[in-house]
């Protein structure tokens, strides 16, 4: 009998591990074929096509980018010939597809790349940064917020001619150790994860002219294998030197007129063109989970090699057949599913016919009215080698996006080598609607390289779930737009072109502006905030110029403020209840902790047009409670978390909660207990406010027998006494008399005062039943002004001392400005500590001081003024925490507007030597005339020592990063301007050289 049970448990258990095994290999094969979310692109192509939009109506518009060989590159008239086929070292053409903006021009600074190296740099490295940069931004992936990720980078890349070029223009003793790094192709993709500290794969692909779509293959292999969480992958060329189109026109690869005439009986040749792009790329379940921008889908992808045929250069069908088939099968998609194709298309006598023999076979018959359309976008921009893939891919994200296929150009008559009957292909030559067909848009994209490297991708469109159910969607009155950028320049431009991106679009919701560009974009020093209702608004404010500051580069140390009795009134935090689901549910929390301690709902009492009962101080002080913790709350998701609390008063109880001393439950328990016995006391006390130091105060308080006391001394200048009312208008009218102002408080009973002694045990003993912890946030004790000692818990003897003894604020305030606070920020209905606050310090201090609601402004206007201070003082917002509570779309904003300068071949690279300078003959006391040494500095006054040290270190580190000594600010981090290790070594050398 147990031998039976024993083979029954052996044989569920060898049942569980087979479906354990099945279910992990089906997870493995699922992973393999898993989509891939293109979710964002940068690009640099002829015709101005510098980012995706332009690159559309390039496209759409059918526009032939072809001009001209630049004389920036070189003389055209010096190497053309029509016969280059017999005439050796010259170019068939004058004619290529160039990029029209200055490709020797480069933001260095922005990238923290010394004029020094980015001189050694390959166009290529610095294009291909730039691109990387707009890439991210087009994705709304904020660039400074990846370091230390996954994220790959895959980059197609063949030649260098700038190294060429270097090599021809200089001798060996000017190399220099940038010179390596400044060329060497793996560099192209290891300068991206280097400057944006990505951990992920980082390589550069050499399959001719199909690199860039095979780094996106590798791309995908990489985020399905997991390498990977997201990657940047595609391709970069540049034309600089002749060489390469002296190579193919002795080949007869170059055509004469200089234009691509893909499947054209005329087709005799293609014409070579240049730039570059990127495509951002994520596993689809991570993009739906990020919310990203989904562009379009890469289903599936293959590689492989034409192997043997009549010759290296020459394409193989059968291999191309092979791998558009294999490209499907790893999509999971059949060929009548794919209604377009955006071929390799060069317009070569021979490889158009193989190509579309080759789809043809693998396509088979078609239903004559949904034939699949085909086109090359060789035909707008030239053959631009390791990026023509990449630029072929972008092409079809967008005619997925637009629903539109754009036209192949220069194709007069069909080519008679390929037989388009038996095909079911049309070549498009207008701008014609892509059908659907009830289905979703399905189409390839081919990239054959020279030396037999094919690829092959298909690509899905990224629908849309349109049957899902509208709601109403909830949105806030106002919103705030941060900009930044790493120079006044760059900013002022920004602003522009963020003002006709506006212009140009006025249906767009603002909201999803702000969500773009505040969760999308780096943050940098030289700041910009506009809090705006309407695009109009926000489009009037960039226009006139709004102030921006330069943020501090150390983060500055925050306290929460939290506002005490007297603060309350009808509809306080009414506007942000109805609009913002964070603060909503946490002050709907407390209501329901409250309904055992209250007669009445808090939100009542909150929101009612009557104010008698929230003036009752049973009710005011719960309902103060639970408004302010609801606002901490806010805060805190926003990202805004306080380096220091601290309370006035009752204010102190959400301090002490917040700081984690009490729960919530215990804390609402404790201000609702201590509301009810302060409540059923007797009501002759008053409070009055007195306009005068303490020491002034003090001795009329003396000669009222301890039936006045000073409650609250809140100011240098001002102080509030409290006690029983007869005795404190005695105490008032001596004032008076005495030129001292005086305001009476609308309060209900003489708080910190003797009048509360006979609710001091009872009070305590309740405050007995709570569960106490220490602080874990700083927390400044009204009691004397001071942090509560991490040791201390603040316990029920604490608490019944706070009920009775005076508040210190002033020393409260004074304390945390000693201990580096510096932005104060007021969690209240009234801005009332912040005005006492103010007075508290110097006026040279750099104190901020900040509020959340005021009942004379709307709840959204005022937090979004206070949040754009802090923003603009350098503060770290969580944007996405920011914008959690709302439904919103990333958008492609226009990107960073970098600022170029020109570094290209001619050097200027310091020796040693050059700071090894005689210096006994000092005539001036002038900087730029001394040649400083030990002994210089020595004879030197004592007030001019620093600024003479200053200017030369300037000097001399600008000598070695290539800049001017003008531009080298003295106070800006050395690794900012592009100083390495291997110039630190330099500096070490020359500065023993010098200080002799």
């Amino acid at each position: 009998m147990k031998t039976e049970i024993d083979r029954q448990q052996i044989l569920l258990e060898s049942l569980q591990e087979i479906k354990n095994l099945r279910a992990k290999l089906q997870q493995l094969e699922t992973r393999q074929k898993e989509p891939i979310a293109i979710i964002g692109m940068g690009c640099r192509f002829p015709g101005k096509a510098n980012n995706p939009e332009n690159y559309w109506q390039l496209l759409k518009n059918g526009t032939d980018a072809i001009t001209e060989i630049p004389l920036s590159r070189w003389n055209s008239e010096l190497y053309y010939n029509s016969n280059s086929a017999i005439e050796p070292g010259k170019i068939a053409s004058r004619y290529g597809g160039f990029l029209q903006e200055e490709i020797d021009r480069f933001d260095a600074e922005f990238f923290g790349i010394s004029p020094r190296e980015a001189k050694n740099m390959d166009p290529q490295q610095r294009l291909l940064l730039e691109i990387a940069w707009e890439a991210l931004e087009n994705a709304c992936q904020a660039p400074d917020r990846l370091v230390n990720s996954s994220t790959g980078v895959f980059i197609g890349i063949t030649v260098n001619n700038y190294l060429e070029l270097l090599s021809k223009t200089n001798s060996l003793d000017n190399y220099d150790a940038y010179f390596a790094t400044g060329n060497g192709l793996s560099f192209t993709a290891g300068r991206i994860s280097y400057f944006l500290g990505l951990q992920g794969p980082s390589l550069a692909v050499d399959t001719a002219c199909s690199s860039s779509l095979t780094s996106v293959h590798l791309a995908c292999q990489s985020l399905r294998l997991g390498e990977c969480s997201m990657a940047l992958a595609g391709g970069i060329d540049l034309l600089l030197s002749p060489d390469i189109l002296i190579s193919l026109s002795q080949t007869g690869a170059i055509a004469p007129d200089g234009r691509c005439k893909p499947f054209d009986a005329a087709a005799n040749g293609f014409s070579r063109g240049e730039g570059g792009g990127l495509v951002v790329l994520k596993r689809l379940k991570d993009a739906v989970a990020s919310g990203d921008r989904i562009l379009a889908l890469i289903r599936g992808s293959a590689i492989d090699q034409d192997g043997a045929s009549s010759g290296i250069t020459v394409p193989n069908g059968i291999a191309q057949q092979k791998l558009i088939r294999q490209a499907l099968a790893n999509a999971g998609v059949t060929p009548d599913l794919v209604s377009y194709v955006e071929t390799h298309g060069t317009g070569t006598v021979l490889g158009d016919p193989i190509e579309v023999q080759a789809l043809g076979a693998v396509m088979g018959e078609r239903n004559p009215d949904a034939p699949v359309s085909i086109g090359s976008v060789k035909s707008n921009i030239g053959h631009l080698q390791a990026a023509a893939g990449i630029a072929s891919l972008i092409k079809v994200v967008l005619a997925l996006q637009h629903k539109e296929i754009p036209p192949t150009l220069h194709l007069r008559k069909l080519n008679p080598h390929i037989d388009w009957a038996r095909y079911p292909f049309v070549v498009p030559t207008t701008a014609t609607p892509w059908q659907d067909r009830n289905r979703s848009r399905i189409a390839g994209v081919s990239s054959f390289g020279l030396n037999g490297s094919n690829a092959h991708l298909i690509l899905e469109e990224a629908v849309t779930d349109t049957d899902k159910i509208e709601t109403p969607k909830l949105e806030r009155p106002h919103h705030l737009l941060t900009l930044s950028a790493k120079s006044q320049n760059a900013l002022t431009e920004l602003a522009q072109k963020l003002e006709r991106y506006l212009a140009s679009y006025p249906e767009i919701d603002l909201g999803d502006v702000c969500f773009s560009a505040n969760l999308g974009r780096a943050h940098f020093d030289h700041r910009l905030a506009i809090v705006a209702d309407t695009s109009l608004s926000l489009r009037q404010q960039l226009i006139n110029s709004p102030k921006s500051q330069v943020s501090p580069q150390q983060k500055p140390k925050i306290a929460f403020l939290f506002t005490g009795q007297g603060s309350q009134y009808a509809g306080m935090g009414y506007q942000l209840y109805q609009t913002q689901p964070t603060f909503k549910n946490t002050l709907d929390r407390c209501a329901e902790i409250l309904e055992s301690y209250l007669d009445k709902p808090l939100l009542e009492l909150l929101f009612s047009n009557n104010t008698n009962f929230l003036d009752e101080t049973i009710y005011t002080q719960p309902a103060l409670f639970a408004l302010e913790y609801s606002l901490a709350q806010l805060w805190q998701s926003w990202g805004i978390v306080p380096d220091a609390v601290m309370g006035h008063s009752v204010g102190e109880y959400v301090a002490a909660c917040l700081a984690g001393v009490f729960s919530l439950e215990d804390g609402l328990k404790l201000i609702a207990k201590r509301s009810q016995l302060i409540q059923n006391l007797p009501r002759d006390g008053m409070m009055v406010a007195v306009f005068a130091p303490e020491a002034k105060i003090r001795p009329w308080l003396e000669k009222s027998d301890r039936q006045v006391d000073l409650a609250a001394v809140n100011t240098p200048q001002a102080a509030v006494i409290s006690g029983l009312s007869t005795t404190v208008k005695q105490v008032v009218t001596q004032l008076e008399s005495q030129g001292i102002g005086t305001k009476v408080l609308p309060v209900s009973h003489a708080f910190h005062s003797s009048l509360l002694e006979p609710i001091l045990e009872e009070f305590e003993t309740i405050a007995r039943e709570i569960d106490y912890k220490p602080a874990q946030i700083p927390l400044y004790s009204n009691l004397n002004g001071q942090i509560i000692p991490h040791h201390f818990i603040a316990d029920a003897s604490y608490w019944r001392k706070h009920l009775r003894d005076r508040v210190c604020f002033y020393d409260s305030i004074r304390a945390m400005a000693e201990n580096g606070i510096e932005i104060f920020l007021e969690i209240g209905a009234k801005p009332t500590l912040t005005k006492m606050g103010k007075s508290c310090l110097d006026n040279n201090s750099n104190s901020l001081w900040l509020s959340s609601l005021h009942p004379e402004t709307e709840n959204w206007s005022m937090l979004l003024e206070s949040l754009k201070q802090l923003y603009l003082r350098g503060v770290e917002i969580d944007w996405s925490g920011f914008d959690r509570d709302y439904a919103r779309q990333r958008l492609a904003l226009p990107n960073y507007p970098f600022q170029g300068e020109r570094y290209w071949l001619d050097r200027d690279l310091p020796s040693p030597q050059q700071f090894d300078r005689a210096s006994s003959n000092i005539q001036t006391q002038s900087p730029t005339e001394i040649n400083l040494n030990r002994n210089v500095l020595a004879e030197l006054p004592g007030t001019e020592k620093q600024s003479f040290l200053e200017f030369y270190l300037c000097q001399i580190i600008a000598k070695i990063i290539g800049a001017n000594d003008q531009k080298i600010p003295a106070d800006r981090p050395l690794n900012r301007l592009g100083l390495d290790s291997i110039m630190a070594i330099e500096l070490k050398i020359i500065s023993k050289l010098v200080w002799r």
